[in-house]
């Protein structure tokens, strides 16, 4: 690997707002640039692929599944210059640990995930990520209720908003969430 400084890059923000297609965009840039890259998935995530990061507008980037943040350390390739990991709020908390090794190393470890569970509360260890980061983007979509900008994740349920105390993680796609704004997300108690 070149000497090179590392540094660790967030894309954050609700479902359907862009995150895996701009970590797609970097990616591709970055192979462009004749850099080394690998990209980590969470292997509870198989919506669209078991071993690609797709995006919901169907752009893709072969990656690995892992079933924990320490394989990822495994995994990496000594000449490995950038790293992506999408989906890291399904990750365990050793994700954080994992980035700063790598930043560390010299490596660019970019990572996108949603900043915000479906209640509107800091999800898994993303709020730690988004405090260590160099590089901090968020992301909007469209509510689909009103037309403004997004930042909260809807879940639904037979057409209806989840009730607060359901699961946390429940992977789905436009079959069970969309994007709304913060006047139109509601989550029963």
């Amino acid at each position: 690997m070149k000497d090179q400084t590392g540094y660790i890059a967030v894309i954050c923000g609700s479902m359907f707002c862009g995150k895996t297609e701009e970590l797609i965009r970097r990616l591709k840039r970055a192979v462009i640039a004749r850099q080394k890259v690998q990209v980590f998935k969470p292997a509870i995530d198989n919506r669209f692929d078991e071993v690609k990061v797709i995006s919901h507008g169907g752009m893709a980037f072969d990656a690995i599944p892992v079933l924990d943040s320490h394989e990822i350390l495994d995994k990496v390739a000594p000449d490995t210059t950038v790293v992506g990991i999408d989906e890291a709020q399904f990750m365990d908390d050793g994700i954080v640990d994992v980035a700063r090794h790598l930043a560390e190393r010299g490596v660019r470890v970019i990572i996108a995930g949603l900043d915000l569970d479906f209640r509107g509360e800091p999800f898994g260890a993303m709020p730690v990520l988004l405090a260590v980061a160099e590089e901090v983007e968020k992301l909007h979509a469209i509510c689909m209720v009103c037309g403004e900008p997004a930042t909260r994740t809807q879940r639904l349920v037979d057409g209806r908003p989840a009730r607060y105390d359901d699961l946390v993680v429940v992977v789905g796609a436009s079959e069970m969430y969309e994007a709304r704004c913060r006047r139109h997300h509601e989550v029963p108690r």
